[in-house]
């Protein structure tokens, strides 16, 4: 029986091809997928061909190698059953429901030691979410938002309304969110934004004392220094590819102290290694997921026989879309 990967083929062309099946090895397990999410941020960039094709796929993700050319395979949320065990793999292991860094494919061997079991409580839709729960995570302890604060969010995607949900716990003095698209802003309050702004329309922003940027759009970096105050700190999350950013550096922010702090999940930061690990950090994101139930933010499940149309969603009209979620039936 084969498998059906995804492909990145070309700018804007994914294709799914049928690979042998793999056999797991010596403590490898075989895993049928039953959700995987589409970063929207990340794998738009290479859908696009806007991602640095240098840079390396990840170099902490080992089912990921190679740089970022075409043709590739991508992605790192996948979530499935083990159907199949590999020589000296425990039998415990046989059916049980498990998270993946793993690309789109309809089966894939792993490692038990690169696979994360899943809480008997935990919907595996939920599950799928694990990487953007971590990623709010890193970019909260990145930010360090304090009680009483004024904090501005730039972007409501999926991972913007996940840190969204994750500061609304915090009793700041304002939580504001910025966002074009009027779907993302309703989504925005109900995970707990005290207001949710458009932001194509011009207007006077308080001066915060922490914003996240997180659209995606060099445009909305400019727009964050503008409404930080005085030796106020901006984390910016988004990553643009080879998308250049235009700043006005020689106004108020020359006199400003006002911090750039670049925010990225592959690592942590230095200040917090002394207690955390990433793997403290990724329990913690996981504890979370029960708890906030991120698959309300799940907008589209498409089969993954029309991944091709998932994409095109994205790419052509990202107003109707959040997360989407490809399905193996």
């Amino acid at each position: 029986m084969p498998r059906q990967s995804l492909w990145f083929s070309a700018p804007r062309t994914v294709e799914l091809r049928e690979e042998p099946l793999p056999c797991p090895a010596a403590g490898q397990v075989l895993v049928q997928t039953v959700y995987s999410a589409i970063s929207p941020g990340t794998e738009l960039l290479i859908y696009r061909g806007e991602a640095p094709a240098e840079l390396a796929a990840d170099e902490t993700i080992s089912a990921l190698g190679g740089a970022l050319t075409f043709p590739l395979k991508y992605g790192y949320s996948a979530v499935g059953r083990i159907i199949a065990l590999g020589p000296n793999v425990e039998p415990s292991w046989r059916d049980r429901f498990v998270f993946a860094f793993n690309p789109h494919e309809s089966l894939f061997a792993a490692s038990t030691t690169g696979l994360i079991p899943l809480p008997p409580d935990l919907d595996p839709v939920d599950a799928v979410s694990l990487p953007n729960m971590e990623t709010a995570v890193n970019f909260l302890h990145d930010g360090a938002p304090l009680v009483g604060e004024r904090v501005a969010v730039f972007g409501q995607g999926i991972v913007g309304l996940l840190t969204t949900t994750l500061l609304s716990r915090i009793p700041l003095a304002s939580l504001v969110t910025l966002d074009r698209y009027p779907l993302r802003r309703e989504l925005s309050l109900k995970a707990g934004a005290h207001t949710s702004l458009d932001s194509q329309v011009s207007a006077p922003l308080h001066e915060f004392d922490l914003c996240y940027e997180l659209s995606g759009s060099p445009a909305a970096l400019d727009q964050a220094i503008a409404a930080t105050g005085f030796n106020g700190r901006i984390v910016i999350g988004s990553w643009y590819g080879t998308k250049r950013a235009n700043l006005d550096l020689g106004g108020r922010f020359h006199r400003s102290r006002i911090r750039l702090i670049s925010s990225q999940v592959s690592t942590l930061a230095p200040e917090l290694s002394g207690r955390w690990t990433k793997a403290r950090r990724l329990q913690t994101a996981l504890q979370l997921l029960a708890e906030i139930r991120p698959s309300r933010f799940i907008t589209h499940r498409i089969p993954f026989a029309d991944a091709a149309k998932a994409y095109e969603l994205l790419d052509q009209t990202p107003e109707d879309a959040v997360q989407v979620v490809l399905t193996y039936a």
